[in-house]
């Protein structure tokens, strides 16, 4: 059983154990439930923004912990007074030591697109990511069979949530194209081996239709890279540990994003 694998297994139990605590009917009295979502495909494709995602994650099952004193508050507001595009935040517990509380308050202090990164197998969890506050949600194409991912992506546009999908190779990308979706992502971390290259978003750069968003997700440490992908037509770059893995992540996004601003300049 990979890591994966197991993260779904425990996932189906805690989705089981929140439902009977924390019913749907619950989630939607919620404040957010009936508010106006930001989208994130249009924050990606603005001129004035990096296009960057900025992650907000404390630890992985990878790398262990990686940032246990970062602030929510303080990172997320940095990131966007940095010019990233949009946030996003883990909310898985027991593997990234997240939460959903995480997700509210980068909401409440943040006007720029949240993305709710988690690992999504029912609409149950859609519900909760629209009642904590979230403008997008991820689905993992490795993670759901085909039918269950477009299924999970109707009823995400349902609430009015935007959708992105993951994949990390060819086969799960051709098997999972569908309407429903906004943002296709290319995972450049292989997740048998764990080892990361760019190389794999740039191979499957051409594959993905215009009619979506393309984004770059992880290894990605280098301001150049950017330009690098950008000419492959990705309009944006999900970053968390190049930020987080530093004692003040809001500082090291603003300095990553002034560089990709000269490079574009110099160039």
């Amino acid at each position: 059983m990979d890591i994966l694998d197991k993260i779904i297994a425990h996932k189906q139990q805690e989705v089981a154990e929140r439902k009977s605590l924390f019913p749907t009917k619950l989630l939607e009295q919620s404040l957010y439930f009936d508010g106006k979502t930001v989208s994130l495909t249009k924050y990606l494709l603005r001129e004035d923004k990096s296009g960057i995602i900025a992650e907000f994650k404390r630890q992985s099952p990878s790398k262990g912990i990686i940032n246990g004193h970062a602030k929510v508050e303080r990172t997320t507001i940095g990131y966007m007074q940095a010019g990233a595009s949009a946030l996003s935040v883990l909310t898985d517990e027991k593997f990234f030591g997240g939460s959903s509380e995480d997700l509210k308050t980068a909401r409440k202090f943040n006007f720029c697109p949240v993305l709710r990164k988690d690992f999504i197998i029912d609409e149950y969890q859609i519900t909760e990511a629209k009642s904590i506050g979230a403008d997008a949600i991820l689905l993992i194409a490795a993670a759901l069979e085909p039918a269950k991912l477009k299924e999970l992506a109707a009823f995400a546009k349902s609430l009015n949530l935007e959708v992105l999908m993951e994949v990390h190779n060819q086969e799960e990308l051709e098997q999972n194209l569908n309407e429903h979706l906004d943002v296709v992502g290319v995972n450049n971390r292989n997740l048998k081996t764990f080892d990361v290259s760019i190389e794999t978003s740039k191979s499957l750069a051409a594959l993905i239709p215009d009619d979506f968003v393309k984004i770059s997700e992880s290894g990605i440490s280098d301001p150049a890279s950017i330009l690098e992908l950008r000419d492959y037509g990705f309009k944006g770059f999900l970053i968390g540990e190049t930020f987080m893995k530093t004692a003040r992540p809001e500082l090291t996004a603003a300095d990553f994003i002034e560089k990709i601003d000269r490079l574009v300049v110099n160039n």
